[in-house]
Parts: structure tokens; C-alpha cells; sequence
């Protein structure tokens, strides 16, 4: 029995000890990395008649603002979105409620600026205009480049007019 179990360890470290060098590859990860990197900052012009008063384009923002859409969607995107993407598959807008609170937010988050009466408190009193809030949304790394905000347009998750959507919602009146 002894001699058994002297074998076993013997040839059991002998495995150990084998230069397995040769068979485990070693891709080089660089492609994959500079794949996964953003691309620099990106200033954004919003588009002529991006912030409406078009409550179909408000609807939108709002959705948008509160669900993560996709599959897990809490009802019908209003028209002018979809579930899908152009290849079919869930898409994903962005969930702002997440990090932001605003009027009417359920489950709304905390670790962004409250939201709550921006149109107020910003646009009204001219601390902030329609383009800081288009930009903001677009590529917020313009003021802030240690932000932990989505990077919405440089990384195309959404289109400039679903930014232009979002952010009629934002500064509308509720």
C-alpha cells in the first residue's frame, strides 16, 4: 500500500512538474483591447429643432429615461421606438433612472444630479442651455473626463435623435 501511494505522488508531481509551455496558447489581447476602448471625447452640436415641445418626442425621452427596455421592457415603447435592434436583436436604451432621479421616477437612482425640476432650476435661471444638456447626454467626458455617465453617442447606444428625445424630456415641464 505504501509503495502505491509513493507511485501515485510520484507520478502525480511529475505532472506538476511538466513544462506545459508548448500547448497553452497565448493570444495577443491588443486587438481586443483597442476594440474595448473608448474612442477620445467627442463635442456634439445638437441638431436644429432637437428640443421640442412634441409630446409624442417627450414620451419617447421618458421611456427611454425609465426602462432598460429590451426583453425586460415594463410596457410597449411608444411610437418611434423599438424593442429590437436593425439586426433583432433586444435593444438596450439605457436606463438614466438608474443613476438619476427626476419627477415621477420610480426606483430612481441616486449616484447622478437629481433631475427633479431641471428646466427650473437650470434652463429658466440660464445656468444651463439646451446644448450643455444634448452634450451632456451625447459624450459627458466634454466637462467631466473622470465621469462614470453612459457615453451615449460617441459609442452610438443611442442616435442624436434619441438624445434629442431625452433631453425634451429632461427640461420639459411635468
Amino acid at each position: 500500500m505504501k509503495k502505491t501511494v509513493m507511485m501515485s505522488l510520484l507520478i502525480g508531481a511529475s505532472l506538476f512538474a511538466t513544462n506545459y509551455s508548448k500547448v497553452i496558447t497565448h493570444p495577443d489581447a491588443s486587438k481586443m483591447i483597442e476594440k474595448d476602448l473608448l474612442a477620445p471625447p467627442k463635442v456634439f452640436i445638437m441638431p436644429a429643432g432637437c428640443i421640442t415641445k412634441d409630446p409624442d418626442a417627450i414620451a419617447r425621452g421618458k421611456y427611454i429615461f425609465n426602462n432598460l427596455n429590451g426583453k425586460k421592457a415594463k410596457k410597449n415603447p411608444p411610437a418611434g421606438l423599438s424593442r429590437k435592434t436593425k439586426n433583432g436583436k433586444p435593444k438596450q436604451y439605457g436606463n438614466c433612472v438608474a443613476c438619476h432621479n427626476i419627477e415621477g421616477a420610480k426606483g430612481a437612482g441616486n449616484i447622478g444630479p437629481d433631475l427633479t425640476n431641471y428646466k427650473e432650476n437650470f434652463i429658466d435661471s440660464g445656468g444651463r442651455d439646451h446644448q450643455f444638456v444634448f452634450q451632456k447626454i451625447a459624450d459627458a467626458r466634454i466637462d467631466n473626463p473622470k465621469t462614470h455617465m453612459t457615453i451615449n453617442l460617441t459609442t452610438k447606444l443611442f442616435t442624436p435623435r434619441e438624445i434629442c428625445d431625452i433631453a425634451s424630456y429632461i427640461v420639459a415641464p411635468k
